[in-house]
């Protein structure tokens, strides 16, 4: 029998949940961001703020700007057209007039007023530029309005959060006749401020409650003029740098050069997927936030606009082959964030990875507790693989020489505090008041469960975090051994050795032919089919007799739905398509199963799964792929169904192209070898020929040409590689 507490959401446990109704994000939405910043507009370059919609300037997780809007003789312009440019630095929007008459009384007809708006945001300060055109046959002279506006919401509210009490909301300040100041005494007792500064001297205030402010202009006709302004967020004695809008646009493209540099250039014989991969390149440049130790992946936008361990460390695997120093870079970071303490308010544990961390006000105040929050299961055993793989991509011993205590810290926080009961499998149990129930990466309160439907009892082990962990202790003992401790090295490989035979023998239901999804507080198999199971095959832990059989049920229509993989099969009790954990579909889910299906000689399945995801891609908005989208069957004719709160851009789903290409191509890159190699490379008919440039390899670069040859799929590479040291494989 089913509880009440299984068939709904209890407010306690669905605390985090981001409703549909909350936040009004679709293709009509327009997001620009920059490290620490973002924003979300609507086509017009505006942000409407009505009700609890999401639309605004955000600023370290407070939204600084709720309301911006632009008028011309009180007139709301028409939309001509918006567009985010390629690299994501500039939204540029074409608007003009409606039907109207001018101030001198003259009739303006639509059509005849060109206003262009250029947005942008950089190092924490956003920047407008509007220009202005008369192509009239006589003077002419208008109003330009901007209205200005703000909730200093902490994000979590905007989520849909309520607060009992908050700060005191000051009235506008105009400190002069080009500026206008908005602040905010949060409950922390900080200050938090937006100021206004404009190019121009505004001509009329329309109302001092208001925050409007109008600029008169006298147009000649095929003359242009133009006015701009910033807006900066400073919290307490935080003091922000401001450019005008020029200068601020020279400073894009060298940060730009510089953080693209990461990244191969790759070029296909394919328009469509070569946009795939550059919009993915371009996506994966706007998240990548400077740290004290280098970049790291911000995870997404609006919700994940900041560090998150899992997603960071996913996204690095995911690009490795291409760009290994986001890996390093990365390992940096959560090194120098690993937990060393005991607090159960964080869910922190020593040698435990971080989950997430944040800034606000909610945040200050300890009402929600993700300041630096460590309530996640998976995290650390990935660290622990994602610095066993950079070191097998670049030989970089001496990043594994300073990261090595953390490495150490990590193995053994899995065995000290990962299992919890001592039965050789790790679980999680959160113990943060406010944390979070599930710490896999289906952290949603409903996600894990029995065949009937009934929640899972803590500890729970799930399948994936097994997998993780066989994967950590062999790369464990495999850098042991190159730092020259044996016996370490013996221990940490028979650990591994011995978990994969148990997981195999326990975790592995004949009538389901799949891995079950977890086992229970009281050891009871959670016998659901699940993506989690397929995430297995990516470490290699599944025993290869029962991989052939997890692949055929994968690729069964109950789970792969012709788009991608499901995250639960269409037979299960809590199926969904419309939920986030429970039937959707999320392209780094897809890309990990297929990597490692790839690895198990099921190259032609992983093929399938990047083309659905390709396929998708051609149906959604600049080919970015989002968080997410629904599970319904795939239709002739129609693209996926979005899901309506899904963060896009997304780090990790982004970055899944790269791992779809790694998959079929099986390339690795052996620096301690000197060998790029490709094992069984395969591309679908769509794909002709791949071009990669400047990759690099050890100290150098190489050029690479992957081509497709015939029916038979006969691939064949060359290389443009001055480094005479190194060599090129193909195993066909």
């Amino acid at each position: 029998m089913i509880t009440d507490k299984n068939q709904t959401q209890s407010s306690d446990e669905d605390k985090y949940y981001i409703t549909a109704e909350s936040v009004n994000l679709d293709d009509r939405t327009q997001v620009l961001n920059h490290c620490e910043t973002f924003g979300i507009f609507n086509r017009s370059g505006d942000i409407v703020g009505q009700g609890d919609a999401v639309q605004g300037i955000y600023h370290r997780d407070t939204r600084y700007i709720n309301r911006l809007g632009l008028k011309i003789n009180n007139l709301k312009p028409i939309v001509l057209s918006s567009n985010v440019k390629e690299e994501n630095e500039i939204l540029s929007v074409d608007l003009t007039n409606p039907e109207m008459v001018s101030i001198d009384g003259d009739t303006m007809h639509h059509g005849t007023i060109h206003i262009g708006r250029s947005q942008l945001i950089r190092y924490g300060v956003f920047y407008e530029k509007i220009e202005i055109e008369n192509y009239n046959a006589q003077v002419c002279r208008i109003d330009l309005s901007i209205e200005l506006g703000s909730d200093f919401k902490d994000i979590f509210e905007v989520r849909g959060l309520r607060r009992q009490e908050r700060g005191l909301l000051y009235g506008y300040e105009y400190p002069d006749n080009r500026s206008l100041r908005m602040s905010y005494q949060g409950l922390d007792d900080i200050l938090r401020r937006v100021d206004i500064a404009f190019s121009d001297a505004y001509d009329k205030i329309s109302g001092f409650e208001k925050g409007e402010v109008t600029f008169q202009f006298l147009l000649h006709p095929k003359k242009k003029v133009s006015l701009h302004y910033s807006i900066t967020f400073e919290a307490g004695n935080e003091h922000t740098e401001k450019k005008d809008f020029n200068e601020a646009l020279k400073q894009v493209e060298p940060d730009l050069i510089k953080t693209k540099a990461y990244f191969p250039v790759i070029k296909t014989s394919n328009g469509q997927f070569t946009h795939w991969i550059s919009r993915s390149k371009a996506d994966l440049v706007s998240l990548m936030s400077q740290t004290p130790y280098g970049k790291y992946p911000y995870a997404g936008v609006p919700w994940y606009n900041t560090a998150f361990g899992r997603d960071g460390i996913i996204t690095a695997l995911e690009v490795l082959w291409a760009a290994p120093d986001l890996a390093r870079d990365v390992l940096f970071f959560l090194a120098a964030n690993q937990a060393n303490t005991l607090n159960e308010s964080t869910d922190a544990e020593p040698g435990k990875i971080l989950h997430e961390t944040r800034d606000g006000e909610m945040v200050a105040l300890n009402e929600v507790p993700f300041k630096q929050y460590y309530g996640t299961i998976d995290a650390t055993p990935l660290f622990v693989i994602l610095a066993g793989e950079y070191y097998d991509r670049t030989g970089d011993l001496e990043t594994i020489q300073k990261i090595w205590s953390n490495i150490v810290n990590a193995i053994n926080w899995i065995n000290q505090y990962g299992d919890i009961d001592d039965d050789g499998f790790v679980e999680y149990q959160h113990k943060a008041k406010n944390g979070l129930t599930n710490q896999g990466w289906k952290d949603s309160f409903d996600s894990v469960f029995h065949s009937n439907g009934q929640l899972a009892d803590p500890p729970i082990a799930l399948c994936e975090v097994q997998a993780y962990v066989y994967g950590a202790k062999l790369h464990a003992s495999n850098l042991a051994r190159i730092l020259d401790q044996p016996k370490q090295a013996e221990t940490w490989k028979n650990e591994a050795k011995a978990l994969k035979e148990k997981f195999n023998e326990v975790f592995w239901d004949k009538d389901l032919n799949c891995y079950v999804l977890a086992l229970d507080g009281q050891k009871r198999p959670c016998k659901v089919k699940t993506s989690n199971a397929g995430q297995v095959l990516f470490t290699g832990i599944a025993d290869r007799s029962k991989a052939k059989k997890l692949v055929e049920t994968l690729m069964a229509p109950d789970m792969f739905s012709g788009w991608g993989i499901r995250t639960l099969s269409t037979q299960e009790f809590r199926y969904n398509p419309m939920s986030y954990h429970n039937g959707s579909i999320w392209p780094h889910d897809v890309a990990l199963i297929a990597n490692g299906m790839a690895k198990y000689g099921f190259e032609a399945e992983a093929l399938q799964l990047m083309s659905g995801l390709f396929d998708a891609s051609l149906y959604i908005n600049l080919q970015r792929l989002p968080e997410l989208f629904c599970g319904m069957d795939r239709r002739a004719g129609e693209g996926p169904t979005a899901y309506p709160v899904a963060c896009s851009p997304q780090a990790w789903s982004v970055g899944a192209v790269y791992m779809f290409l790694k998959s079929v191509l099986q390339i690795k890159i052996s620096p301690l070898r000197k060998e790029v190699s490709f094992h069984k490379p395969i591309l679908p008919e769509y794909l002709q020929s791949i071009e990669i440039k400047k990759l690099r390899i050890g100290d150098s670069f190489v050029d690479l040409e992957i081509t497709r040859h015939g029916a038979d799929n006969m691939i064949g590479v060359n290389w443009n590689n001055t480094n005479k040291e190194w060599r090129l494989i193909i195993v066909k």
